[in-house]
């Protein structure tokens, strides 16, 4: 199934300039955008993956990760096909990096359409959508369609993003979007040179993305940091990066994961306990107020503690989750408010 951009400018020649991601791809007749699944047809642009989910799954919402989100809910998790984004070291490369694959005959995965992806929802009781696995902003019309007929029914919308959308795209989005995790992949020169090496891409649009969704959006945020050993781990630019976020919002939680070697990069060793416990330290120390550890057992760094009393308020051990406030959302120690979507 394919629908028509929502975001896009016709050029000279039938070629469309795409204007969901900073990409802007400008697309000829019988061509794609970077990311495989945005292909003009005749002069018209078109997302080809609309109502066609690779995989569709009930998560627990941690493992997006989201901790200030609607802790212990149970999100339907959805992605297609297609990413904008070259990661060298993709986690899930089976179903973003469709541009691998010399057969692109059956890329379309099974039917699952807005309608139905709600109804699955009000069905069984699931509070949130999750659109994850590959990039949402790549199958953002099926996104908006769904998160909008979704806020219908009092369900919520949360993405799991690269941060590589346009401004247009995030404004759209917006009043059906409540939470998003966005990957910061790397930070300063350093991060640049690795934006432009291992992702095909920049750093400063994920950077401004994150700045307005935390200060003038009321979209919960949350950002992850995949650790890759040698490449984006060194103390000066985890603290940097920390240090930046903290001044943009010490209220937004920072996840940094670990990494295992999978796709094109399976040079580097996995990521230490060690490098995981620095990098919490210097999150810590650069004025965020919640750090969390993932992708290892570690039950100490992944609980959440009342940043003016210290005293734990969520105990997590991977996926079992245990609330020890009073009130959520509220130190039961000394009243303080935790920031975070409670409810």
């Amino acid at each position: 199934m394919r629908k028509e951009a929502y975001l896009a400018k016709p050029l000279s020649g039938d070629a469309v300039q795409c204007r969901v991601c900073e990409h802007f791809c400008a697309v000829r007749p019988g061509e794609a955008g970077k990311c495989g699944v945005r292909r003009n047809f005749d002069g018209v642009l078109y997302l080809v993956v609309y109502g066609q989910a690779v995989a569709v799954h009930v998560d627990p919402i941690e493992k997006k990760p989201l901790f200030h989100f609607m802790p212990r809910a149970d999100v339907l998790s959805i992605g297609t096909y297609g990413c904008n984004f070259r990661c060298s070291f993709c986690q899930n490369w089976r179903m973003s990096q469709t541009r691998d694959f010399d057969d692109q005959s059956d890329r379309s995965g099974q039917p699952a359409t807005p309608e139905a992806l709600v109804n699955t929802c009000v069905r069984n009781g699931i509070p949130m959508i999750a659109y994850t696995y590959n990039e949402p902003t790549v199958f953002f019309e099926y996104t908006y369609d769904t998160a909008k007929l979704a806020h219908e029914h009092d369900i919520k919308n949360v993405y799991v993003s690269n941060g590589y959308m346009s401004l247009a795209t995030l404004d759209m989005i917006e009043p059906y979007l409540d939470g998003i995790n966005v990957d910061l992949k790397a930070f300063g020169e350093t991060g640049e040179e690795f934006y432009r090496q291992q992702c095909q891409a920049r750093l400063e649009p994920v950077k401004r993305n994150i700045a307005h969704i935390a200060q003038e959006t009321d979209i919960w945020i949350e950002i992850t940091t995949l650790l890759i050993p040698g490449l984006n781990d060194s103390a000066e630019e985890l603290r940097a990066m920390a240090e930046w976020l903290a001044g943009v919002d010490p209220e937004m939680p920072w996840h940094v994961t670990a990494f295992h070697p999978d796709y094109h990069m399976l040079d580097r060793p996995r990521t230490s306990q060690s490098a995981l416990n620095r990098a919490y330290e210097i999150g810590t120390q650069a004025g965020l107020q919640y750090v969390y550890v993932g992708n290892v057992m570690d039950a100490d760094r992944e609980s959440t503690y009342c940043p003016a009393c210290g005293e734990k308020l969520i105990q997590r051990h991977w996926y079992n989750v245990r609330e020890l406030w009073d009130t959520r959302g509220v130190c039961s120690r000394c009243g303080y408010s935790i920031a975070g979507v409670w409810s």
